[in-house]
């Protein structure tokens, strides 16, 4: 009799609470919150006021119609309470239709809607029905959001924020100052997925895309089912840099909710990205966009482009494929890996293999496997023979052979069965040769190499080869010239470089053979074989002109070689210079009038050591102006392999570093 005494003596207490927190009262709404804050509640922490599933919130065994008032819950105070402090903490300063605006979901809107189905009658302000969409970055969502369970009368909630009616206590607490902490993956993993979201999009803000990442990550593992996850998700890696893996979080994110515009207009923008104007296209028209739009126009500028390269292909002709795909990229498609393919493939056939390889390197860096699934076994299968054939001309036969198998294995085609049998041919070339040489059977080893050669007469490194035996058979003259097609396809091959400076010493060649050295040193000054062969072409050099060499000793004049900045004395240096591999900017200047332009440049020169910095003094080498168009002095004109790419007027140092630091990019 005590116990039940007790029992209902308690529900009176809870009564008296709801009716106080919840109750019909018009009060200001602050003194509302005052009351309800003051208000603790003491009961077996077994009794549960919301289900696991957290579909409704119902209390235990709650007393019969008969015995008490029905209680309608006050919606202000069950939105606050039911939504994590997080985001109460991020909008405590806003009205209840404030709070409910602020969330970032469709699902999040569909539940505050079943909240003020039943508002409290007595409250003097009804929350107003939130949009179906909000100005988050991420969240773009058309039509009407998802209808919630049937069960859930008022909010959702989930096993992660569920309370104990005895840990109730007071309602102050729940209004946190600070959101969680995510160092601790329990904590992260007893949270709301909205609440993680809602954490992701804060780091995505800041610029922190993985931990972002790791967050959305959290929240599809708790609902995989919500399309605005997947699209957060490819948002992040997009700023990772990651397009592929961020296109197919799009392509899920459609799946799952077909209207959504931000979806398909982010993953519109992906496949431009990459290369797939046609899918673009699609998804630029499914996002809701005119059909005048800039995207649109990109799209469609980029399949002009695209079917160009086909035909150029077709028809064999590199140059305007080189043209075609160049203007693909410059149009949008500036990570499209097939595209990039295009080029390298373009300048391989023009035998611009440097440029090729250079270009290789700064491409898009996919992994094949990912673009085998993403674009197809054709694309992945061509994207291998491509890097196969980079790999053949910059030596690297082994990694070709095994890249050419595997695109076999995509692809049976006879282009790719070609590249497969060229790959073969030349790594056995260069293996039997090597073996041959070690043995001091020059003229085989020679044969060897020119076995490989006939699947690519241009590879380099073949050429280089065979001219090591040739000159080991005292035909100097054609490993001369073996070395020389070697370095216009690589001029910056130095092995193939010193081959044909020794060459030209032997065949007393000594203007030719400085050239090299010279060359050679500027790349490793501190190389002590190349300086005293320079020393000694210099010596002879001067020998066959009939000058004296007895004051020469080594080392004298090699700091000249060893730096970055040198004071042209000869046509032949200045074209040695302007015409050869790299950079080269050229100080036209009067010997007395522009000293402190000499400065100028001594002082930006010591930023780009691997740039060449020539000083032309124009009353010694009036010609030399004269033959480079010098119209006006100080000017610098910047040379790029060969090619003059600028010209800079006066001695303005910002506009020197900054076209010094473009072109050497």
């Amino acid at each position: 009799m005590a116990e039940t005494e007790k029992n209902e003596r308690g529900w009176g207490f809870i009564a008296t609470v709801f009716n106080r927190a919840f109750g019909p009262r018009k009060r200001p709404l602050k003194q509302r919150q005052k009351t309800s804050n003051r208000t603790s509640v003491s009961l077996p922490s077994t009794q549960i006021i919301a289900k696991d599933r957290g579909d409704a919130v119902n209390s235990v065994n709650p007393p019969t119609k008969a015995d008490r008032k029905p209680i309608t819950p006050n919606p202000l105070a069950l939105t606050l309470y039911s939504m994590p402090s997080y985001c109460i903490q991020q909008n405590q300063s806003a009205r209840p239709s404030d709070a409910a605006r602020s969330s970032t979901s469709s699902s999040n809107n569909s539940g505050l809607r079943k909240t003020a189905k039943n508002p409290d009658t007595a409250n003097s302000r009804v929350p107003k029905r939130v949009p179906s969409y909000t100005s988050s970055e991420f969240n773009l969502v058309t039509g009407e959001a998802r209808k919630s369970d049937a069960s859930a009368t008022l909010f959702r909630t989930s096993s992660g924020n569920k309370m104990l009616l005895g840990q109730l206590g007071n309602l102050k607490p729940a209004i946190r100052r600070n959101p969680p902490s995510t160092k601790g993956p329990q904590m992260v993993n007893n949270l709301d997925p909205e609440v993680v979201k809602c954490m992701g999009n804060e780091k995505y803000k800041q610029g922190r895309f993985e931990e972002a990442l790791a967050l959305y990550d959290r929240a599809i593992s708790l609902d995989s089912n919500k399309a605005s996850y997947h699209s957060n998700k490819s948002a992040a890696l997009t700023g990772l840099g990651r397009l592929i893996e961020a296109a197919v979080e799009c392509i899920e994110a459609v799946r799952i909710e077909p209207s959504y515009l931000r979806a398909h207009f982010r993953l519109a923008t992906l496949y431009l990205r990459l290369g797939e104007p046609e899918k673009a296209l699609h998804h630029y028209q499914h996002s809701g966009l005119e059909a005048n739009s800039k995207e649109l126009a990109k799209a469609e500028a980029i399949e002009t482009h695209l079917n160009g390269c086909t035909k150029a292909t077709e028809l064999g002709d590199w140059i305007s494929l080189l043209k075609e795909s160049r203007s693909a990229i410059s149009s949008g498609a500036d990570s499209a890996p097939q595209i990039t393919a295009m080029q390298v493939h373009a300048l391989l056939k023009l035998h611009r293999h440097q440029e090729a390889h250079n270009m290789f390197q700064k491409g898009p860096n996919f992994d094949i496997d990912s673009c085998t699934r993403f674009f197809g076994r054709a694309c992945g299968a061509y994207l291998l023979t491509i890097q196969a054939q980079v790999y053949m001309v910059t030596g690297r036969f082994e990694d070709a052979l095994a890249y050419s198998k595997q695109a076999a294995r995509l692809d049976s085609s006879q282009k790719v069965t070609a590249v497969l049998k060229s790959a073969q041919a030349m790594a056995m070339a260069r293996s039997n040769g090597n073996q041959l040489f070690k043995a001091s059977k020059f003229s085989e080893a020679s044969a060897a190499y020119s076995e490989g050669l006939e699947h690519d007469a241009y590879n380099s490194i073949l050429l280089c080869n065979r001219a090591a035996c040739l000159s080991k058979l005292g035909l100097f003259e054609k490993a001369a010239e073996d070395c020389t097609v070697a370095l216009n396809v690589l001029p910056l091959y130095s092995k193939a470089r010193l081959r044909r400076a020794h060459c030209n010493a032997k065949l007393e060649r000594w203007d030719a053979s400085i050239q090299d050295y010279e060359a050679l040193i500027r790349e490793t000054p501190g190389d002590e074989e190349v300086g005293k062969a320079l020393f000694e072409a210099r010596i002879q050099l001067k020998k066959q002109h009939g000058e004296d060499t007895k004051d020469m000793e080594f080392g004298s004049n090699l700091k000249e070689f060893g730096s970055n900045l040198v004071i042209i004395s000869s046509n032949e240096k200045f074209r040695h210079f302007v015409t050869a591999p790299g950079m080269t900017v050229v100080l036209f200047c009067n010997k007395t009038r522009h000293k402190h332009v000499f400065q100028l440049m001594e002082q930006v020169c010591k930023g780009f050591p691997s740039v060449n910095f020539l000083k032309v003094e124009i009353e010694d080498h009036p010609y030399l102006a004269k033959s480079e168009a010098v119209s006006s002095i100080p000017a610098f004109k910047i040379y790029k392999n060969g090619s003059k790419v600028k010209e800079i007027i006066g001695s303005n140092r910002e506009l020197l570093e900054s076209s010094v630091k473009l072109y050497s990019s």
